[in-house]
């Protein structure tokens, strides 16, 4: 697959912003190659294209699997797996946040949880506090993003295009 200038640079800066949000540049780079591809890929042509191992784009795409953004393809005649990204890119974006949350917040606020009930009520009391501080951030984030999982896509879009639709709202909630 020949790659035009503007598509690498695409999967160049999504390798690098993949590295700063914590995703190897490598599988961030094969996640952008196969989202702007036309058809699926396999992982022969995804290596020559982004001049990469085998097996590291072997791994690659098994991470990428695992977090549910992309899918294997089977075409027929063929025995070679195929791989094109999961849904549009509000769907893929969704899929990621998903991800991480399990991966970093939901952990992160189990730990707080345990720890504020191991916490003895005369224990340090800036401690408690500043936990406790913490965990009702986690806890109002945790249920920001349940309610936001309930809607769909297309709604949250819709909402977000009509301008400043959230700050309309809330005026009907006083501090």
């Amino acid at each position: 697959m020949e790659l035009t200038p503007v598509a690498q640079k695409f999967i160049v800066h999504w390798g690098e912003m993949g590295e700063k949000w914590g995703i190897n540049r490598t599988i961030a780079q094969i996640h952008g190659l196969l989202y702007l591809s036309p058809k699926p890929l396999n992982a022969e042509e995804i290596s020559e294209t982004l001049s990469l191992a085998r097996s590291t784009v072997s791994v690659g795409l098994r991470e990428l699997e695992g977090w549910g953004i992309i899918r294997v393809i089977q075409l027929l005649g063929e025995r070679t797996d195929y791989f094109e990204v999961k849904g549009d890119a509000y769907e893929m974006f969704r899929f990621i946040v998903d991800y991480r949350k399990r991966r970093e917040v939901d952990p992160t606020l189990h730990m707080l949880r345990e720890s504020m009930a191991q916490l003895e009520a005369d224990e340090d009391s800036h401690t408690r506090e500043k936990m406790q501080s913490m965990l009702d951030l986690f806890e109002v984030s945790d249920s920001l993003y349940q309610q936001a999982q309930k809607i769909s896509t297309k709604t949250i879009v819709r909402v977000a295009k009509t301008g400043d639709i959230l700050t309309k709202i809330l005026k009907f909630f006083p501090d």
